[in-house]
């Protein structure tokens, strides 16, 4: 069953373009857009769809009030944007958006996106994630937790927003040995999702610029 999406953004020719994208996924369709906040929060209560794009920048509502409107609704909101600021990212991820990604970084971290947010997971634009987690700095925490050499390896990487399919080809491992790899860490850490991982590899001094 495809995942039905609804596209909200001022421009048209994003909203075609993110269509065009989106509808040659198997499992996924556009079900709707909207041209502004205020469409995108009416349309989304009335049909109901499994995923919103909000571009941050909306006539009558921006991508964070959609994101507050449509929280606990079932609702997942990926914020899209063009604008990588700090404390947009804050305060989307705050309201409990299920992503955030800048329309540059491309087609294939959207889709990655809203499978991320249909699983239950936050995935956001790796420059980002690096940004805001080097601005943390490393905390005085201690940690227990002990990893293998290998693990160790994979963490440092997702903390520097690599994805999968680059970690394994660095390391010449299979995508898949990553993935058990990284399942293996939230285990023993606690974390959530990658982000999660990331931050406690930077919290404890397990990533370095």
């Amino acid at each position: 069953m495809s995942a039905r999406i609804l596209v909200a953004d001022d421009q048209e020719g994003i909203r075609s373009a993110f269509r065009l994208i989106l509808d040659a996924q198997p499992d996924m369709t556009v079900v709707a857009e909207a041209a502004d906040g205020r469409t995108a929060i009416d349309t989304a209560r009335t049909i109901r769809p499994d995923v919103v794009l909000a571009d941050i920048r909306m006539p009558g509502a921006d991508g964070i009030e959609v994101t507050r409107a449509l929280a606990g609704t079932g609702i997942h909101v990926v914020v899209v944007t063009t604008f990588g600021l700090d404390e947009y990212v804050h305060a989307a991820l705050r309201h409990g958006a299920a992503g955030f990604i800048l329309k540059r970084s491309g087609p294939t971290l959207l889709i990655e996106a809203i499978r991320a947010a249909l699983n239950g997971d936050v995935l956001i634009s790796p420059q980002l994630t690096v940004r805001l987690l080097r601005r943390q700095g490393r905390t005085h925490e201690t940690s227990e937790v002990v990893l293998t050499g290998r693990e160790d390896e994979i963490v440092a990487l997702v903390a520097q927003g690599r994805t999968n399919a680059e970690i394994a080809a660095e390391l010449f491992l299979s995508p898949g040995t990553v993935k058990n790899h990284i399942a293996s860490v939230q285990r023993k850490t606690g974390a959530r999702n990658r982000v999660a991982i990331a931050a406690w590899a930077w919290a404890t001094g397990r990533a370095t610029p």
